[in-house]
């Protein structure tokens, strides 16, 4: 039961009436009560009417809320009630303080990411690499265009256009979520297209010549202090194999069985789904040896370099890196291409040698299409050891470059 206060309330009389431990709410005054419980804690207390109801809301513990600033907080409430709005209803929401930086936003829309992409991990890392350093922290209502101008600036200058588009789609991805959520009254990121970010992308058609292969590679051994022995056989073993950096530097030992020849990838890490067999001629069996004893006893064949980073295998972007500063020093000798234009050089080999389509296609793991996809069973595992013999008879002279074996 509360008790009416006909005197003025001072910070000294509430003070008295804590130390009394008279239990009950005790008025204050204008709408405010002073609560004490029967455990002898001190609580504010305000009373309103909303919708033809009466209402109470705590709004703080005694001391830490002053009797002062206890006045103030029933001011603020008394205008929200007087706008319609029910302070215990709105502090009642299941989510209303679970949103309060822009982190905790992106886990939740990175969670629906989780269960309707294939390849969640692509936005997750765009994410924590190259959006949260900048406004993970920040209030989700205090994120202006400015700071997504920042964003996608710096990674267009680092030389990675595509990513600088991936960021905005995905920053525009994530405020979207944060409207949906009634969080956000407006997107920072929709003013934005790609050509404020990394610009139109061209469709690739980059295959490198023979000429070009033998030239990256031996660049790549002259300047070994840039470009690491485990970066120089990853790129021979995706040139040479025409597997997807994905499914290689992710690759465990544990895949391998080398009495037989044979990498099993399993259908969690190929792109199509299913899993496939890849025949490995000698020398590719040979840098995996080299691999599996600078892994130093990791169950990847290649381990992460840096402690914080959190999977077991180094980054996706580590080759790209590499290959992106040889490039920007023009260390390489020939005109700009990715990682992933080595898969497409690695099918236009294929062709070159006269390895038909069907078995190329196989090679690169590729679903066939239309009728012949539907029932060829077939996994062309003879015919594709014998084309991947020819590729590694072709390469492997200017990968190792007359050098002798580390395994014979």
């Amino acid at each position: 039961m509360a008790t009416k206060n006909n005197t003025r309330t001072t910070a000294t009389s509430i003070k008295s009436l804590f130390k009394s431990g008279k239990v009950g709410k005790h008025s204050v005054g204008n709408s405010l009560y002073f609560r004490i419980s029967d455990e002898g804690t001190g609580s504010w207390v305000v009373r309103y009417a909303i919708h033809r109801r009466r209402r109470e809301i705590t709004i703080g513990d005694y001391p830490a809320m002053s009797l002062a600033d206890a006045n103030g907080e029933t001011a603020l409430i008394k205008l929200e009630v007087k706008k319609g709005v029910d302070p215990l209803a709105e502090r009642q929401r299941a989510d209303n303080t679970q949103y309060q930086i822009v982190d905790d936003l992106a886990e939740d829309w990175l969670q629906d990411c989780d269960k309707r992409l294939k390849y969640s991990s692509i936005p997750r890392r765009v994410y924590k690499k190259d959006i949260a350093p900048y406004v993970g922290r920040l209030a989700i209502d205090q994120v202006t265009p400015r700071d997504i101008r920042a964003i996608i600036n710096k990674i267009t200058k680092s030389g990675r256009p595509t990513v600088s588009n991936d960021a905005l789609m995905y920053c525009k991805q994530l405020f979207r979520h944060g409207l949906k959520l009634g969080l956000l009254v407006h997107n920072p990121a929709e003013p934005f297209s790609v050509s404020d970010a990394g610009g139109v992308e061209k469709s690739r058609s980059r295959a490198l010549s023979f000429d070009e292969i033998k030239q990256v590679f031996e660049s790549c051994r002259k300047h070994h202090n840039q470009f690491s022995r485990e970066n120089y056989l990853a790129i021979a073993l995706l040139v040479t194999l025409g597997v997807r950096k994905g499914e290689l530097i992710a690759a465990k030992w544990e895949e391998f069985e080398m009495d037989e020849q044979l990498w099993h990838i399993p259908e969690g890490r190929s792109k199509n789904g299913k899993p496939i067999s890849i025949p490995l001629p000698k020398e590719a069996i040979e840098w995996f040896h080299e691999l599996f004893i600078r892994a130093s006893g990791s169950e990847f064949v290649f381990p992460k370099r840096r402690v914080s980073k959190r999977q077991g295998h180094i980054s996706p972007d580590t080759i790209n890196a590499a290959l992106q500063k040889m490039h920007r020093e023009e260390k390489l000798g020939v005109d700009h291409f990715t990682v992933h234009d080595l898969r497409r050089t690695f099918r236009s080999l294929m062709a070159r040698e006269g390895i038909p389509g069907h078995v190329a296609e196989r090679c690169l793991n590729h679903s066939l299409k239309g009728v012949e996809g539907i029932y060829d069973r077939y996994d062309y595992l003879d015919e594709r050891r014998e084309a991947l013999q020819k590729m590694s008879k072709i390469l492997v002279p200017i990968i190792n470059d007359g050098e002798k074996p580390l395994f014979s």
